[in-house]
């Protein structure tokens, strides 16, 4: 089996190559599987990664989210310790641009979400199999997150980032359901 960081560059190139309508297309397809979903439904706080091109469009189901008077919540990442927490986001406002390009949290502005608080967590990574383990962009920050927690892990991905297996380590965790555009894969019935 290949390595994981071959695995991730190899996606990545497939990613880059969805064009701008059919990942809008795509997107709004997860995005209407993922509001229908019971846990969507049941949630009152959500977490959630401020999501970047190619990765599956986040700051529509941000936006959704406070439309539906859901509070929701975004990671903050601290290499120094290889941790992250989540805090609760208002409004895009409260964001700004770190590291690789992501958007975390200005801390002044926001309030830390207890892990416990959260009901759904939109677990991100790149490869997805079946049984819901995935493949991350490497920093193992997720992993580690969900370590005790006992909410609902989704994740949302293009059915290009499906593969038959995924390698694994003992330290990763499977989500338990993965929303693609053309289909929901429930997870804790295929271990």
């Amino acid at each position: 089996m290949k390595e994981k960081s071959v695995l991730r560059e190899e996606m990545k190139k497939i990613l880059r190559e969805i064009d701008g309508s059919s990942y809008a297309a795509k997107s709004k397809a997860i995005h209407d599987k993922l509001f229908a979903s019971k846990e969507w439904q049941h949630a009152q706080a959500i977490g959630v990664t401020i999501s970047r091109f190619p990765e599956v469009d986040t700051e529509a189901i941000i936006m959704r989210a406070w439309e539906e008077e859901k509070r929701v919540a975004v990671p903050k990442c601290f290499p120094s310790t290889k941790s992250m927490e989540f805090y609760f986001l208002e409004n895009f406002n409260q964001l700004e641009t770190v590291y690789f390009g992501l958007k975390e949290p200005i801390l002044s502005e926001v309030e830390l979400c207890p892990k416990d608080m959260l009901e759904l967590v939109l677990v991100p990574g790149l490869i997805f199999d079946e049984k819901g383990y995935r493949i991350g962009f490497g920093g193992g920050y997720y992993d580690r997150f969900l370590v005790g927690y006992t909410g609902s892990k989704i994740s949302v991905a293009f059915s290009q980032q499906f593969v038959k297996n995924v390698p694994t380590d003992h330290y990763d965790i499977p989500v338990h359901k993965i929303v693609t555009n053309e289909v929901v894969y429930d997870c804790t019935i295929r271990k």
